[in-house]
């Protein structure tokens, strides 16, 4: 988490929650783009790591919460688990770039974005095997869509997200974190 003023986390988290909407339209004109490459997953880590855990956990529910009313994705029936995955992955990824400090940015990133993702990814797959599909949710089928499906996202993710914060602080937009 980077130190910045109430007003300024308050502006980035809005921009993100919105990001959450306009994202998966991008992708969604694609066949399963939207399972491939987790656009909505993006804003909600970003927000994380730069606003902390309190304002990834807001991104993380209204996001899809915004994104479900204003274009039907994720489609009603899969809301519930998202909000979970997505509010876990701003917790943790905001939580942990707070604890972690290697000296080096980009290896708090990366550590923030693994720790993120994999919790965010038990989180869905629990509340899916014990509360939403009970029954329907298998283990190979979290596997393969949790791990395998959304390979190029992840990787994306990993790049793309360093990336992005850099380039904020070289704008000046959010400070370094050392």
């Amino acid at each position: 988490m980077f130190e910045m003023p109430y007003t300024k986390k308050t502006v980035i988290t809005a921009a993100c929650i919105a990001l959450c909407a306009v994202l998966p339209m991008a992708f969604h004109a694609f066949p399963n783009a939207g399972d491939i490459w987790l656009p909505m997953h993006i804003p909600v880590l970003l927000c994380g790591l730069i606003c902390g855990p309190k304002f990834g956990v807001l991104c993380g529910i209204m996001g899809p919460f915004l994104s479900s009313i204003l274009t039907q994705m994720p489609p009603a029936a899969n809301l519930p688990s998202m909000i979970l995955e997505l509010s876990c992955y701003g917790f943790v990824s905001g939580f942990v770039i707070t604890r972690i400090k290697t000296g080096k940015q980009i290896t708090d990133i990366l550590i923030s974005l693994v720790c993120a993702m994999i919790a965010g990814r038990i989180v869905y797959g629990i509340a899916n095997a014990a509360i939403f599909n009970i029954g329907r949710f298998t283990l190979n089928g979290w596997l393969v869509s949790s791990f395998v499906t959304s390979l190029p996202g992840i990787v994306f993710q990993m790049i793309l997200i360093p990336l992005i914060i850099t380039a904020l602080q070289r704008a000046l937009i959010i400070p370094d974190k050392y």
